[in-house]
């Protein structure tokens, strides 16, 4: 088992990653590790990501209390919201908060990342909705992304940032790098004409793959009724509002929508 100090040393290599890539500016971004039910380790507030060392770093209970921390840190105002993806997601060991330009971006326009166009982003992600704007350090924001925290592992805040989330903490930073990847080759082919999507085909074909890998986490996938039903997955929807995850998507629409195409193809 890893001791604390060495998680604490990896928490300062992520912040460095994140921060020489460019995803924060200077004191921006959060990060969080589990290390049990009640005691989690998180970067300190007012610090930068880049030039952190183990000593830095706070624990805290499950409520967001502190633990231990060293003269002149405190945690993060934004623990709540890493709180949050804990007690909701018991599957989760680590989350990552940052504000990549490009995934921001797209957060700030209001644009989800729903379009299929490339593999490795619709059986790593799916697709990456926006939870609803919240004011910084209040519940609000925990509140926005909690919809959305059974469906997916990666989550634009509207006007804010990125949060992802995964078993353990460089899964959890490889899941930002791919939603800041994803959002740049969509601005890109957005410039280019526009980008020419997988059809729904492939990507039941890319979704089966994921299933078969057995990949951790939360997936259109293995969650999407419309997608189990034969129906338009989510990358389908334009929407990615959590929506067709949470049950909107009816065994009544399911069986209208089945009963349309059955119709359509007697009268061929």
């Amino acid at each position: 088992m890893v001791n604390e100090y060495e998680i604490k040393k990896q928490i300062c290599a992520i912040g460095k990653r994140i921060y020489d890539k460019g995803m924060v500016a200077s004191n921006d971004g959060n990060i969080s590790v589990k290390l049990n039910d009640n005691e989690f380790l998180c970067t300190p507030t007012g610090v930068s990501k880049g030039f952190m060392t183990p000593e830095y770093i706070c624990k805290v209970d499950k409520n967001g209390k502190v633990l231990q921390a060293n003269a002149g840190f405190k945690p993060s105002s934004e623990i709540k919201m890493h709180m949050r993806v804990y007690k909701e997601r018991p599957d989760v060991g680590a989350v990552v908060h940052a504000h990549p330009l490009y995934a921001t971006g797209f957060a700030i326009a209001g644009i989800p990342l729903t379009q299929p166009i490339m593999p490795e982003a619709v059986i790593a992600l799916g697709c990456v909705p926006i939870a609803e704007y919240g004011t910084p350090s209040t519940e609000e924001i925990p509140d926005a992304v909690s919809k959305y925290l059974q469906s997916f592992d990666a989550v634009l805040l509207e006007n804010h940032g990125a949060l992802t989330f995964s078993d353990n903490l460089l899964n959890a930073y490889h899941k930002m790098e791919s939603v800041e990847f994803y959002a740049r080759l969509l601005y890109i082919s957005t410039q280019l004409g526009g980008p020419k999507e997988l059809s729904e085909k492939q990507v039941q074909r890319l979704y089966e793959i994921r299933r078969q890998f057995g990949m951790k986490g939360k997936h259109p996938a293995d969650l999407c009724p419309n997608s189990k039903a034969g129906l338009p997955s989510c990358h389908g929807c334009g929407n990615c509002d959590g929506s067709c995850h949470s049950g909107a998507a009816t065994e009544a629409d399911i069986v209208a929508e089945i009963t349309k195409r059955v119709l359509e193809q007697m009268t061929k």
